[in-house]
């Protein structure tokens, strides 16, 4: 049965809108808190760097410094990766790259939040207050690694973190190494998703449930967006000769591949699915961004 918090709207065309009854909740949060802090930290995926950005925010956080960190960079193509990096550069905004598991970029997030905030720290000294942390909030999309980040930062597990979404709920004051202060925030998506495509980055990086979607046409998009952006490392991870002339002709390659056949020799779609999706976010596929800037909508 499905609760109110799992509330999703989906047609046989993988239509998606998700909005758990929380994420109302962490807007408001945010809101509330945003004057509490000095810097805005917005944590982003490296493999959908524009659909993993949630316009609330910008309108949420205004004037407010920012930091941007684009996190699973491990797992993106790093030419494209670059790309990014100068996109957010051509907008005044330096975009961090980043390896929670690993630790990679850590030092940097750091130096720049300091660097955003040195004017007005200097200036609080100079009319004799006395030196307190800098004050930072994390946001972004569920699953999107921001408990990984905050454990990484603080050296210890100071959060509870998941691989499914919406596992950290309410607020949280973390201290930092430096002199620094975060808070943490639940991840935050949107009520409605205009556009379907954005929806379906999302739902490919598991910043969705899967529990609330239809797997096996997810794999199945997925499947059809790797053909034409990544068909030599599709071919590669399933050592396929050649693609199929069709996404579910290249879900059946990939299912006799590997021996998901079940009784009178029927192909097992929801191992297929869970497989390719499981496969492509643990970047068994490869290094693989989804998107570019030259594909944002104007």
């Amino acid at each position: 049965m499905r609760s109110d918090y799992d509330e999703y709207l989906m047609d046989d065309n993988l239509h998606i809108n998700w909005y758990p009854g929380h994420m109302k909740k962490t807007k408001e949060l945010v809101r509330n808190n945003l004057k509490l802090v000095d810097v805005v930290v917005e944590l982003l995926d490296a493999r959908i760097p524009f659909s993993s950005k949630n316009p609330d925010i910008d309108r949420l956080a205004g004037n407010k410094p920012r930091v941007v960190i684009l996190n699973k960079s491990d797992l993106a193509d790093r030419d494209k990766l670059n790309k990014w990096i100068s996109y957010y550069k051509q907008r005044g905004i330096k975009a961090i790259p980043v390896d929670t598991v690993k630790g990679v970029g850590l030092n940097k997030i750091v130096e720049e939040c300091k660097a955003e905030t040195k004017e007005k720290m200097d200036a609080l000294i100079e009319k004799g207050r006395k030196e307190r942390p800098i004050r930072i909030m994390i946001v972004g999309v569920p699953n999107v690694g921001k408990s990984s980040l905050i454990n990484k930062l603080t050296g210890r597990k100071s959060t509870v973190t998941g691989d499914k979404p919406g596992v950290t709920k309410g607020k949280q004051w973390v201290r930092l190494k430096g002199n620094l202060e975060l808070l943490d925030t639940p991840g935050i998506l949107w009520p409605k998703f205009e556009d379907q495509e954005v929806a379906l980055n999302l739902a490919f990086s598991r910043a969705i449930k899967d529990e609330v979607l239809d797997i096996e046409t997810l794999a199945l998009r997925l499947i059809e967006k790797l053909m034409i952006i990544e068909p030599e490392k599709l071919k590669e991870r399933y050592k396929l000769e050649e693609l199929g002339d069709t996404p579910i002709e290249t879900m059946d390659m990939i299912g006799y591949k590997r021996g998901f056949i079940m009784g009178r020799k029927e192909l097992d779609y929801t191992r297929i699915a869970l497989t390719v999706l499981n496969e492509f976010r643990e970047g068994k596929i490869g290094k693989i961004t989804l998107e570019m800037p030259e594909d944002i909508k104007n």
